[in-house]
């Protein structure tokens, strides 16, 4: 049976799912795509629902629900149109978790939070932390920044630095000693917001306060710092 009509009641949770107060409520978040709903799939995330354009053969998990096209369009975030759209529960660990962590404080803007996770991902970090005042990482642009990795890597909310996994190393720019040489055991590398970094209270909070070596420029966005970060970290663990 195809979904004919743009009152149907999954149409409206995926309009509703777009507004942060109602994924914070319902503890659910949309993704669309296929590819992020293989992942998901891949990741033995069980979705809430699944919805696919009328028509599409493409990769689908089963069970999904067929949807005129048009409809489908009408409640898609992405200029394109979607495909395929899925709903998800959150997944929130109960603590942030080592050897390797990311923690991130005061991040706004929803493609640097996802592409962090992603290279957390990529570099083998077991956590990303979201401090206050981080954009939400089940918001459309951050799933979609992650590519997939918002279903493999461990997300932890946390308020206080003294909350966070090892030795907790602040990167700052111009502050502290270059990172370079080996990390501890157990290390989280906190990033700060885009504007205003991380604040003088936080920066003492820490274990450790370091910086990445710049030929110019002032700083890094907060993606590039924690990947930069991150690839140093691994970087060094193997030797």
């Amino acid at each position: 049976m195809t979904i004919t009509s743009k009152s149907n009641q999954h149409l409206i949770e995926i309009r509703r799912l777009a507004a942060a107060s109602a994924r914070e409520r319902s503890g659910r978040f949309a993704v669309e795509g296929e590819d992020l709903v293989m992942a998901a799939d891949a990741a033995g995330f069980s979705p809430v629902f699944i919805l696919r354009a009328r028509g599409f053969e493409g990769p689908c998990p089963p069970g999904a629900l067929e949807v005129e096209p048009e409809l489908l369009a009408s409640v898609s975030a992405v200029r394109s149109g979607s495909r395929v759209l899925g709903v998800f529960e959150q997944r929130w660990a109960p603590r942030a978790s080592g050897p390797l962590a990311v923690a991130l404080w005061g991040v706004r803007d929803a493609g640097n939070v996802g592409t962090v996770i992603r290279s957390a991902r990529a570099f083998g970090a077991s956590c990303v932390a979201l401090g206050p005042g981080c954009a939400d990482p089940y918001g459309p642009r951050a799933t979609r920044a992650s590519m997939g990795a918002i279903f493999a890597v461990a997300l932890a909310a946390v308020e206080d630095v003294h909350e966070l996994p090892g030795t907790v190393i602040a990167l700052a720019p111009g502050a502290g000693e270059p990172l370079r040489g080996p990390l501890a055991a157990s290390a989280t590398l906190l990033i700060g917001g885009e504007r205003d970094g991380l604040s003088a209270p936080t920066l003492a909070s820490a274990g450790e306060v370091r910086s990445i070596p710049q030929a110019r420029g002032d700083s890094l966005n907060a993606a590039m710092a924690a990947t930069v970060a991150l690839y140093e970290a691994t970087r060094m663990a193997d030797r």
